[in-house]
């Protein structure tokens, strides 16, 4: 498989977060994460893109747009996950990325996973 592909967690639910990240390491991806706030997650993310980001909507310290827009600016896929906002709503603003409700079963959390990973 080669290197493993790089997975970023943001999620401000810590429990979620948790499971989403042992969901994705079972699977065999590299998981950074997951970060509560909008402030560690940017961090994270300048010291080393990961290959996938998967982002709650809503974190500790405010909306996580700003994060994802510049991702997206450089082709990192981004997987929105939200209890708030729905698919349809991320996908008018955002139509190149990703979006699941929570809470999320895990099979599908990776299939989405996949899917992105692959157009990486």
């Amino acid at each position: 498989m080669g290197q493993q592909l790089r997975v970023l967690v943001a999620e401000d639910e810590l429990i979620v977060g948790y499971d989403l990240c042992d969901t994705v390491a079972e699977a065999g991806y590299l998981v950074e994460g997951p970060f509560d706030d909008l402030s560690s997650a940017m961090l994270a993310y300048q010291k080393m893109k990961p290959d996938v980001a998967i982002l709650d909507v809503q974190l500790g310290d405010g909306i996580v747009y700003p994060l994802a827009e510049q991702m997206m600016a450089e082709d990192v896929p981004v997987i929105f996950h939200s209890g708030q906002i729905t698919p349809q709503e991320v996908a008018s603003r955002f139509p190149q990325a990703q979006a699941l409700s929570k809470p999320c079963p895990p099979a599908e959390v990776l299939e989405t996973v996949n899917r992105a990973a692959q157009h990486h």
